[in-house]
């Protein structure tokens, strides 16, 4: 048996990507009916992918490479309209700086992808969880997994309901946090306002980015609530500047509304955790939770502590 033939006529719709500079995966193939293979760009520069430092990958693309792939291998092999909706119940990844140290290669990163609890309604794919391990030279950069839901566009009208008439609706832009408090040295990419609370942020909703928004759209997409847990976690830490977010494990409880304040409230995971850079970090959107995860931050160099303070004694922001 020869080898497995790449698939390398992606097209935008497939991922979900508009503009090419955000399109990651480059080719895909299948090695069983569960296991596949995505090819996918990993860029030394991008408008939003971007450490602050200039010397290390941005580890939210590892979430976005995952994202990516899950929707290509949706479209390409079960066979999902592009029409369709993708809602993300949950994902997390793992890595660590020194496998993020970008170097002067242009070589793609390979995702090793497994579609496991694969769940249809009649012959429509309802729901699938896929893991990912992802390489580059041969070496293993991060681990990742989530989970997907996916339905119609009727029926994702129906569940939206009066809430598709935000769509491309104007969202005034809240002043943001200094981008260096947050690991960001673009002031766009900024998705935290100031509160008055320690440990929590309003979050900042710029419609006009064109790699978080990337078409008008009746709720905040899921990679700008990633983004908010990411800076939260980094702004709370005692080093804000030199700390990398590399973990996190998100999970989704409902849809982020773009009329409404969202707060972020960021705290140290539990006291008798054994690791005390864990923050955990959730949302709150008119007093119920929009998403609750926690972040593991580590020091891009070596001797630099990863410490997050105590949870402030305030009261909760839900009460705004």
């Amino acid at each position: 048996m020869g080898p497995v033939q790449w698939h390398t006529d992606i097209s935008g719709e497939q991922v979900h990507r508009s503009d090419p500079r955000d399109a990651l995966p480059t080719g895909w193939r299948r090695l069983d009916d569960t296991n596949f293979q995505v090819r996918a760009r990993w860029p030394a520069r991008h408008r939003f992918f971007a450490e602050a430092s200039g010397r290390f990958q941005d580890p939210l693309l590892i979430p976005e490479i995952l994202r990516q792939s899950t929707m290509l291998l949706a479209h390409a092999v079960f066979q999902v309209p592009t029409d369709e909706r993708f809602l993300m119940q949950c994902v997390s990844y793992s890595t660590s700086p020194d496998r993020l140290v970008l170097d002067r290669s242009f070589e793609d990163a390979v995702a090793d992808i497994t579609c496991a609890d694969v769940r249809r309604r009649g012959r429509r794919l309802a729901s699938m969880h896929n893991s990912m391990v992802l390489r580059r030279a041969g070496r293993v950069v991060a681990t990742a997994d989530g989970r997907v839901n996916c339905v119609s566009d009727r029926v994702y009208r129906r569940l939206r309901g009066e809430r598709l008439s935000m769509t491309g609706r104007r969202v005034p832009l809240l002043p943001g946090l200094s981008p260096d408090a947050v690991g960001r040295t673009d002031s766009a990419a900024v998705v935290l306002a100031p509160s008055p609370r320690p440990g929590s942020w309003q979050l900042r909703i710029n419609t006009a980015h064109p790699t978080l928004f990337r078409r008008p759209n009746d709720h905040v997409p899921g990679i700008v609530l990633l983004e908010a847990a990411r800076q939260a976690a980094t702004a709370f830490s005692l080093l804000p500047g030199l700390m990398m977010a590399t973990e996190m494990d998100m999970a989704f409880c409902r849809y982020a509304e773009l009329d409404s304040p969202c707060w972020i409230e960021a705290c140290a995971a539990a006291k008798d955790h054994p690791d005390p850079a864990r923050v955990r970090v959730r949302g709150l959107q008119n007093g119920r939770e929009v998403f609750r995860s926690t972040v593991k931050v580590a020091a891009h160099e070596p001797g630099v502590p990863a410490v997050v303070p105590d949870c402030p004694r305030s009261g909760s922001v839900t009460d705004r």
